[in-house]
C-alpha cells in the first residue's frame, strides 16, 4: 500500500465496513486474519489521518479564496467623471490579468494538494508558484489614488460653479439694470409716491364701507371652516371618550388659485398621514365624524331625524361602552338653550333609529333615558328568510330581560303561580323540565363555583329536604329528555309536580338568599309579590 496509492484509499474505506462488523471479506469472502486490524493501524496512524485533515481544511480554504477573486475590488466607470475613464480601464485590464495569474497560482496550489492527499505516504517537493501580492496591492493603491484625484476634482469643481455662477448673476444684474434705465425709473417712483398720498385719502373714506363688507364675508368664511372645527371635535371625541391619543383626523384647505374650494380630511397617526387602518379604527372615525357633523350650523337645533347603523362593528367592549356614553350624552340628554334670558331645554332630534347585531350593545341602549318607556321608544328585529327580510316587533324575552336567567326565573315563577285548571298555561308546563334544569344549572355554578368531585350541588342547595331534591332531579332529567323513558312522550303531563317543584324552588332561594331573590323578583316585575309571599303557592318540605 505504500507503493500503490489507490490500493491504500481502497483499503482504507473498506476498513470503515469490516472492522467490528464482519468476520469474512465482503468482497471474496475470505476470513479475516486476527492480526489484520492491527497490521492496519500501524499503517493508518494518527499523524497520517490528521495531515490528511490538515489537507482537506486547506483544500476548502483554497476553493473559498478562488471564490473570493473576481470580487477582490470593483470597478464602476459610472461612478467617476469621464476623464478618470482612460485610468479606470487600464487598471480594470491590469485587474483582470492579475486575478487570472492569482487564480492560476491558486489550481497550482490546489493541484499539488490533492495529489499529497492522494498519495498520503509519497514525500512530495512542494512547488512554490509566481506571487502577484504585490501587484494586487499596487493595483488597488492606484484605485484609491484616482478615487481622492475624482474627489478632489468634485470640491474643486462645485467652488468653480460656485464663483462662476455669482459673476453670471452680477453680470446679469448689470446689464438689467442698464437696460431699464435705472436712474429715470427712481424719479419715476418718487413722483408716484406724492400721488399715491394723495389717493390714500380717498382710499380711507372708502375704507369703512369696505370693511364692513369684509367683516360679513369673514363670518360667511367662518361658516366655511366649520369643517376644521368639526375635525377638531372628531378629534377631541377619539382623544376624550376613546382613548385614541395617536389616532386623529385632520381637515385640509383646498386652495387652487386665489379662492377656497372646500375641505378634504386626512387621518394621522402620530402626525403621520395613517395607512391600513383596522376596520375597528374606520368604523370609529366614520360615527366620531358622524358625531361632529350633528354639531354644525346646519344640524345643531333642527332636531334632525337621525339613524345609526350599528355604530360599534368591529370594535371591542370598550368602545362598546364609549360608543353607547357618546350616544347618551350628546343625543339623547336634552339640549339646554336660552330663550328671552330663560335657560330651557329641548331634544336633539325628532326621531332617533339605532340598529345593531350586538347583544351587548342592545344591553346598554336599554339604560338611555326613556328607552324602556313604551309611549318613547319601541323595539323591533329583522328577520331574513332567504332573500326577503321582514321587520317585526322583537320578542318580549329579548326586550325584557338582559340575559336568559332572568327569563327563566320567570317562567319557573309563571308555573308556581298557574292556575291548574287553565288551559293557557299548558305551554308552561310542558316546558317546565327544560327551564328548570336550565336555571339550576346556571343558579348552581355560580352559588357553589369550587369544582369538587361528585359534588351534588343540587342536594346541597335543597339540604335536609332530601325528597325535594330528589323530586326536582327526577322532573328536570325526565321531563327535560325523551331518551331512555320515551313512554313520558305518549303520557299526560304531571302538572301537580311540577307546580309544586316550581314553588318549592322559589322558596328555597328565597330562604337562602332574601336580597338575589327580591332582585329576581324586580327583573321580572313581580317585586310586589315578596310584601304578600303568596304562601297557598310556596310549600315547604313536609307538604312535598
Amino acid at each position: 500500500m505504500l507503493n500503490d496509492a489507490a490500493l491504500a484509499s481502497w483499503v482504507r474505506t473498506g476498513r470503515g465496513h469490516h472492522q467490528k462488523k464482519r468476520d469474512k471479506c465482503a468482497f471474496c469472502g475470505s476470513d479475516l486474519p486476527e492480526d489484520l486490524w492491527e497490521k492496519l493501524d500501524k499503517h493508518f496512524n494518527q499523524e497520517s489521518e490528521e495531515l490528511r485533515q490538515a489537507l482537506e481544511s486547506l483544500l476548502g480554504s483554497i476553493e473559498r479564496e478562488r471564490a473570493r477573486v473576481p470580487n477582490l475590488l470593483k470597478i464602476k466607470n459610472s461612478d467617476f467623471y469621464s476623464n478618470f475613464t482612460a485610468d479606470l480601464d487600464s487598471l480594470a485590464e491590469q485587474l483582470s490579468t492579475l486575478s487570472t495569474s492569482y487564480s492560476q497560482s491558486l489550481d497550482s496550489i490546489k493541484e499539488q494538494v490533492e495529489k499529497r492527499r492522494d498519495d498520503i505516504f509519497a514525500p512530495l517537493e512542494f512547488k512554490t508558484p509566481e506571487s502577484v501580492e504585490e501587484d494586487l496591492n499596487a493595483s488597488r493603491d492606484s484605485y484609491e489614488q484616482l478615487r481622492n484625484e475624482s474627489n478632489q476634482f468634485t470640491a474643486s469643481l462645485s467652488a468653480d460653479q460656485s464663483e462662476a455662477r455669482a459673476a453670471l448673476r452680477l453680470h446679469e444684474v448689470y446689464t438689467f439694470i442698464n437696460d431699464i434705465k435705472y436712474g429715470d425709473e427712481c424719479t419715476a417712483i418718487e413722483a408716484l409716491n406724492e400721488a399715491m398720498g394723495k389717493a390714500e385719502e380717498d382710499k380711507n373714506t372708502a375704507k369703512e364701507k369696505v370693511d364692513a363688507k369684509r367683516e360679513k364675508i369673514n363670518e360667511l368664511k367662518a361658516q366655511l371652516k366649520d369643517e376644521s372645527k368639526g375635525a377638531d371635535r372628531v378629534n377631541d371625541y377619539l382623544n376624550n371618550f376613546f382613548g385614541h391619543q395617536s389616532l386623529s383626523l385632520k381637515a385640509i384647505e383646498e386652495t387652487p388659485g386665489d379662492a377656497s374650494s372646500g375641505y378634504r380630511f386626512e387621518v394621522t397617526r402620530n402626525d403621520k398621514k395613517a395607512f391600513h387602518l383596522s376596520e375597528g379604527e374606520c368604523s370609529l372615525i366614520a360615527f366620531c365624524y358622524f358625531m361632529a357633523k350633528l354639531e354644525d350650523i346646519e344640524t345643531k337645533g333642527n332636531q334632525p331625524i337621525i339613524w345609526i347603523d350599528d355604530p360599534i362593528s368591529s370594535l371591542d367592549a370598550n368602545h362598546i361602552f364609549f360608543v353607547y356614553s357618546l350616544i347618551n350624552a350628546k343625543i339623547v340628554s336634552p339640549e339646554k338653550y336660552e330663550d328671552g334670558g330663560e335657560l330651557k331645554e329641548r331634544d336633539r332630534f325628532k326621531q332617533l333609529f339605532v340598529s345593531t347585531h350586538n347583544l351587548d350593545f342592545l344591553k346598554y341602549l336599554k339604560r338611555l333615558p326613556g328607552a324602556l318607556a313604551k309611549n318613547k321608544s319601541q323595539y323591533f328585529i329583522i328577520n331574513r328568510t332567504e332573500q326577503v327580510s321582514d321587520i317585526t316587533l322583537m320578542p318580549r324575552y329579548l326586550k325584557n330581560y338582559v340575559t336568559e336567567f332572568n327569563f327563566l326565573f320567570h317562567q319557573i315563577y309563571k308555573c308556581a303561580h298557574a292556575q291548574i285548571e287553565c288551559n293557557e298555561n299548558h305551554d308552561c308546563y310542558y316546558n317546565f323540565g327544560n327551564n328548570a334544569r336550565k336555571f339550576l344549572e346556571a343558579f348552581l355554578y355560580y352559588k357553589y363555583p369550587n369544582a369538587v368531585e361528585k359534588d351534588d350541588k343540587l342536594a346541597r342547595f335543597f339540604g335536609e329536604d332530601a325528597l325535594a331534591a330528589s323530586l326536582t332531579d327526577r322532573i328536570n332529567n325526565e321531563f327535560s329528555h325523551l331518551a331512555g323513558v320515551f313512554e313520558r312522550s305518549v303520557l299526560p303531563i304531571d302538572v301537580p309536580e311540577m307546580k309544586t317543584t316550581a314553588a318549592f324552588i322559589l322558596r328555597k332561594i328565597q330562604e337562602k338568599d332574601p336580597d338575589q331573590y327580591s332582585a329576581l323578583l324586580q327583573s321580572i316585575g313581580e317585586e310586589n309579590a315578596q310584601q304578600s309571599g303568596a304562601p297557598d303557592v310556596l310549600p315547604s318540605a313536609g307538604d312535598l
